[in-house]
């Protein structure tokens, strides 16, 4: 049986563990905690292309890690990223570059990434600018997500506070960014995170104040972006509750399905993928016995699903029935302080 250990990253009031390690079972579908690793904040983490590197956010900057043999983490080093926090970090397809997307300054920052995995220095900085529909939180730019399609030609830049998703176009030697085009949303919906089909062609936003997900196809035509809407779905059951937001977006490993979670509603709602036509069909939208599922993900093999329950200080696990549309509670929920996102990473062996 293949072998995995799940990532975990925290906030730390009063830890300074920010990222938990934890051994998959497989066939329980639970996690045995492995290790813990020293970082302040947490608040999300991605892993190489190449699966050799893991990249933490962390107080005014990043942090490189050598992913061992064994799923066990060994520091490169630290990074500042000159502003805020940020709230979202991923690579290039080549594993050159690092993008960190902040929430609080609205800055959006690009990094080398060195010959040993480590971060390097700054190559661009990008702060958005105007002002958004809702003035209590919209007042003003907040960057919530930065991903590549996959032809390493484009950044896609989520900007909750202004509604809008930023195309810009990567100068591969130079680090440098260019803006290629504008995805506009819905005013006051909020885009927050994106995800990508795995042929690329179809292109997933996450709204988190409209609780639904806007489906675009996508292509290149002579250095040109085409972004062109195919669906609109919502994450949330016909009797969901009021004061719902959504949060979480993941594919499972296979690509087969695509998760999203609501908090207010504390639900997790899961959708077949049509693999031709990038089109979402609900499976099933259900609790998650815990408070604001931030993250959650399908393990390898689609038969169990973790939820992170960021205001409960939660991991509650379930089994999943895809075919019948079905989750049921696998085990009593285990205790994580202020949990941010997950991934799983599989062991070579």
């Amino acid at each position: 049986m293949e072998k995995y250990v799940a990532y975990v990253s925290t906030y730390t009031m009063g830890d300074s563990h920010g990222i938990r390690i934890y051994d998959v079972d497989m066939e329980k579908g639970r996690f045995i905690e492995k290790d813990k690793v020293e970082i302040t904040n947490s608040s999300y983490i991605s892993i190489s292309h190449d699966r050799r590197f893991l990249y933490s956010i962390t107080d005014f900057g990043l942090e490189a890690y050598k992913i061992l043999p064994d799923g066990g983490l060994e520091l490169i080093n630290f990074a500042p990223i000159n502003g805020m926090r940020g709230c979202y970090v991923s690579s290039d397809y080549s594993d050159k570059y690092l993008f960190v997307a902040g929430y609080h300054d609205g800055k959006l920052t690009v990094l080398k990434i060195l010959e040993d995995g480590g971060v390097g220095p700054i190559t661009d900085e990008i702060f958005h600018k105007g002002l958004g529909s809702v003035a209590e939180r919209n007042f003003r730019p907040h960057i919530n997500c930065a991903r590549m399609t996959h032809d390493n030609k484009y950044l896609l830049v989520a900007d909750q506070g202004m509604d809008h998703v930023n195309v810009y176009s990567l100068d591969k030697t130079h680090g440098k960014l260019k803006l290629a085009d504008v995805i506009r949303s819905e005013l006051e919906s909020g885009p927050r995170h994106i995800k990508i089909s795995k042929d690329g062609k179809y292109i997933y936003i996450v709204h988190e104040w409209k609780c639904f997900i806007d489906v675009y196809k996508y292509e290149d035509k002579e250095g040109i972006p085409y972004f062109e809407k195919i669906q609109s779905i919502s994450t949330l059951r016909k009797n969901s509750t009021q004061g719902t937001v959504a949060s979480a977006l993941s594919f499972s490993v296979d690509y087969k399905y695509l998760l999203s979670s609501n908090a207010g509603d504390n639900s997790v709602v899961v959708y077949n993928v049509d693999q031709k036509t990038g089109m979402l069909k609900t499976n099933f939208c259900l609790p998650i016995s815990g408070t604001y599922p931030k993250d959650a993900e399908l393990f390898p093999g689609n038969q169990f699903l973790v939820s992170l329950n960021h205001e409960s200080d939660t991991m509650t696990f379930f089994r999943a029935d895809l075919e019948k549309g079905i989750i049921t509670m696998n085990g009593a929920p285990v205790k994580i302080q202020q949990p941010n996102c997950i991934i799983f990473h599989k062991i070579k062996q």
